[in-house]
């Protein structure tokens, strides 16, 4: 009895370890088919990615020909110039250009935050002894110039052009006398002597004041000028109401073809048979809108430069609608009572 039951046994664990290595052996089968079929997949996914990898980057047939993609560059390159005009043109809306004006208690309110005047006084390379005793005179250092831009919204800069020898002796004095005072606007062009570079070193003032401060005026002012602070701000507020103006000792004066003469103009054959030249204010001091000295601003690089910078500026002018205004008090030679400038 014991041996029959024994041998039942026995023939059960046998039974069972086939079954379980059959198992076993058919769930290896599985796996093994599994497996390479994903291997089989995997493959292909990649034969196909190669292919379109090819394709796109142009080892295969290019899907966007060469004439195609030129065109998509001309017309980003087109559509980036059309937002810079749009751009323009919104800055012109925004100072003047058009009939559409501020309300007035919108006028007030933004006139409040912006600068009366900045004040450019042009100046060059050896003149230090004239900075100083402008900023002696009128204009102030430090905390005093800090103290005429808060309280009184008037911001004035000395404005250089760099040596045609960059860094040398010239260009480190006025670096070294900027790190001091803190009070010059130095342009990227050169300081040439004479006055053929004048309009421009004043147009690109003009420019970059505009671009660096809202204010409601700018002024040029040469660097032998002594100017009433507070009759020159009495006098602006006075003309706040006018968007587009130009003001200054307004002249005209005989046009000089001759080579050699002091006011030679290489151009005047364009002022027609009688030799004179338009109404433009002295060159001594004067004053433009807002809205002017963005229009410089914009279109700086169209604007033609004469021989002397008081003509160049009022020729920009003409053909705008633009206020002339001629205020005795800019005439700086005539030392007449109640003058905003005085030559110095």
């Amino acid at each position: 009895m014991q041996s029959k039951g024994s041998n039942s046994m026995v023939t059960n664990m046998v039974f069972r370890t086939r079954l379980s290595s059959l198992l076993i052996s058919m769930f290896a089968t599985f796996a093994s088919f599994y497996v390479a079929g994903r291997l089989w997949q995997d493959a292909e996914n990649r034969v196909y990615l190669i292919k379109e990898l090819d394709r796109i980057t142009g080892l295969g047939q290019s899907a966007i020909s060469v004439d195609d993609t030129f065109k998509i560059i001309a017309c980003r390159e087109q559509h980036k110039k059309l937002s810079a005009l749009e751009m323009d043109l919104a800055a012109a809306r925004q100072e003047g250009f058009t009939p559409k004006r501020l309300s007035d208690t919108d006028d007030k309110a933004v006139s409040k935050r912006r600068p009366l005047v900045v004040i450019g006084v042009l100046t060059r390379f050896g003149r230090k002894n004239n900075r100083d005793a402008v900023r002696k005179a009128w204009m102030g250092s430090g905390a005093t110039l800090k103290k005429m831009e808060k309280q009184k919204g008037i911001v004035s800069r000395f404005v250089i052009g760099r040596s045609g020898n960059r860094r040398d002796s010239l260009d480190r004095s006025i670096d070294d006398e900027n790190r001091q005072t803190n009070d010059f606007i130095i342009l990227d062009q050169v300081e040439a002597p004479g006055s053929g570079e004048i309009p421009k070193k004043a147009k690109m003032f003009f420019a970059l004041a505009a671009d660096r401060w809202d204010a409601e005026f700018y002024a040029k002012v040469n660097d032998d000028v002594y100017v009433n602070i507070d009759a020159l701000g009495a006098t602006l507020t006075s003309h706040l109401d006018k968007p587009r103006v130009y003001i200054g000792c307004m002249k005209s004066g005989e046009v000089f073809s001759e080579p050699g003469h002091k006011w030679y103009e290489p151009d005047g054959w364009k002022f027609g048979d009688k030799k004179s030249y338009f109404r433009h204010a002295s060159g001594e001091m004067y004053v433009i809108s807002r809205a002017l000295a963005r229009f410089i601003s914009i279109n700086r690089s169209l604007l033609r430069s004469y021989a002397h910078n008081d003509v160049s500026v009022g020729s920009w002018f003409i053909g705008l609608d633009v206020k002339h205004v001629h205020e005795g008090k800019f005439c700086c030679l005539s030392r007449s009572t109640g003058a905003i400038c005085s030559g110095v």
